[in-house]
């Protein structure tokens, strides 16, 4: 990897809500066709991190840039190539999964947008719902509607807080695919955060542990094992956090 191809950058970034410090001093960076998974217990500082990174509340200190632009100071270009979905999608009662579409098109300055509306709800099996209010969808058609908004415009960043809550095993194995193929085809820098983490294990090409809003290590999944002094290829990804978090994992006993 090199910095030219460097598509999201931050640097010593901090948030603190009065004396709390929900994040301190993260750095980190993710380059094209690559996707970081960030994984933490409850309350590590994942969601606020990703809300920093989207611009969707300021950060206290730090450097965050987006495709060569600073967030602070040329926040509208920054923004113009990211995306977030949040774990939970927010749409409106009063639009068809297709006038959601469209709508984000509009907000993007999208013009021949129905081709890339067809490809993404073809992506996502959302045809036959394409007409549907949000009220008639599943939870995980919701994400999958947010997701599919948050694509339309092909960001170069792409920020995902628990994208697979609410999906069954197939739709969890096709977003793992819809996801690597952003990274890898459209080259897009991707961080994930979910806290199902066989998932991640075989979804990113590197990891973060954050723990009260700070790097505990980052790496792949070989350094994180060889950092708790396992092996290659000798303890999962779940394994790993848990040595890391000072928890020794129950196995199943044999009768």
């Amino acid at each position: 990897m090199t910095d030219a191809a460097e598509v999201i950058s931050v640097k010593g970034l901090s948030k603190y809500y009065g004396n709390h410090a929900a994040v301190v001093d993260l750095r980190l960076r993710v380059c094209a066709g690559k996707i970081l998974a960030l994984v933490g217990v409850n309350g590590a500082g994942k969601t606020t991190t990703l809300r920093c990174m989207a611009g969707i509340i300021p950060p206290s200190a730090g450097e965050i840039t987006i495709a060569g632009h600073a967030l602070v100071g040329d926040a509208l270009a920054a923004k113009r190539k990211l995306c977030f979905v949040p774990d939970t999608p927010h749409l409106f009662d009063y639009l068809t999964v297709v006038e959601h579409l469209r709508f984000a098109a509009r907000i993007h300055g999208i013009g021949d947008v129905e081709s890339r509306i067809t490809e993404l709800l073809q992506r996502f099996e959302l045809e036959s719902k394409a007409h549907e209010l949000p009220q008639a969808l599943s939870r995980g058609m919701r994400q999958k509607v947010a997701i599919c908004m948050a694509f339309l415009h092909d960001p170069r960043a792409i920020l995902l807080d628990e994208p697979l809550t609410g999906l069954d095993p197939l739709g969890i194995a096709s977003m793992k695919e819809a996801i690597i193929e952003r990274a890898r085809k459209h080259q897009a820098a991707v961080i994930v955060c979910s806290h199902q983490l066989e998932v991640l294990e075989s979804l990113s090409d590197s990891i973060m542990i954050v723990d009260k809003g700070r790097c505990v290590v980052e790496g792949t999944l070989e350094d994180l094992r060889a950092r708790v002094g396992a092996k290659s290829g000798e303890l999962s990804l779940e394994e790993v956090f848990l040595r890391l978090k000072g928890v020794t994992p129950r196995r199943a006993v044999s009768v």
